[in-house]
């Protein structure tokens, strides 16, 4: 359903957002490695949640189709 990929994509927009500020903590703190660390691990949720917000898109794109298709 699309309001599955909706919130899958919302989830991982919001771990995304989550390691990006672990990012900027552990880069302020001077600890680098783990900024870098967290900083890729946000690049991974956000390519996710990208993932899944084309998928809600084509999957409501098809139910608007559908819905206007029995109007018509």
């Amino acid at each position: 359903m699309a309001n599955d990929s909706h919130q899958r994509a919302a989830e991982f927009h919001e771990q995304a957002a989550h390691a990006h500020r672990a990012a900027a903590a552990g880069h302020g703190k001077g600890d680098h490695f783990t900024g870098h660390e967290q900083s890729k691990q946000a690049m991974e949720h956000a390519r996710k949640a990208w993932e899944f917000s084309q998928e809600a898109h084509q999957q409501s794109a098809m139910f608007l189709k559908e819905d206007t298709e029995k109007k018509g």
